[in-house]
């Protein structure tokens, strides 16, 4: 578990692109599967997201907001930092809902451990910096309950459901209807007080 010295948080940079694409990838392998169909999360899932986040870092967004976590080795252990947690977050999405936290990732051994938290209210930071009053939300699978209970925790509520579109419009990498559920935050401010001691949640 990291400590909080340990850990930096800035914004992301092309260069960044094959680490975000790789910490996706393992993220939807893992938390998507059976809603997602086996032969795309396999197979064609990386590729996918590499060039998705290829071409998103090489002409930023100018209403994104792509924030990372990384792991800094200390000048004793040497070695290179590592990629362990980001959110990404697109400003003036829905006339209603605001900003939507389109991704939020945390490498699998550091869940639980105070890196999602602390990306959420970096995210409200940053949403609030540039849009005060704005909302924020996303959409989570309803099969996703562990990142359901985390939302929830954070004062996010399900405000309604519906049925997910399949990556790049193709129904074949889907099984079935999945259904996705929008969390809501009418005031992200809430986000920017609920960060814990480091190492007891997320």
């Amino acid at each position: 578990m990291p400590a909080p010295d340990e850990l930096r948080f800035r914004a992301a940079r092309p260069a960044d692109a094959p680490a975000i694409a790789a910490l996706h990838t393992d993220s939807w392998q893992r938390h998507y599967r059976g809603a997602f169909s086996d032969d795309f999360l396999d197979g064609e899932v990386t590729g996918f997201l590499l060039d998705k986040w290829t071409t998103r870092m090489a002409a930023p967004d100018p209403l994104a907001r792509t924030i990372l976590a990384e792991l800094v080795p200390s000048r004793a252990d040497g070695g290179d930092r590592m990629l362990v947690g980001m959110a990404h977050t697109v400003l003036d999405d829905d006339p209603a809902w605001g900003a939507l936290l389109d991704n939020l990732h945390v490498v699998y051994g550091l869940k639980r451990s105070g890196v999602g938290t602390r990306l959420m209210s970096l995210t409200a930071q940053a949403v609030l910096a540039d849009r005060p009053g704005s909302g924020l939300y996303l959409w989570v699978l309803e099969q996703n309950t562990g990142a359901r209970a985390f939302y929830e925790a954070r004062g996010g509520t399900c405000v309604e459901s519906r049925e997910v579109q399949p990556p790049a419009n193709d129904p074949t990498r889907l099984n079935g209807r999945p259904k996705g559920l929008r969390y809501a935050w009418p005031d992200p401010a809430a986000l920017t007080e609920v960060i814990p001691p480091w190492g007891v949640l997320w």
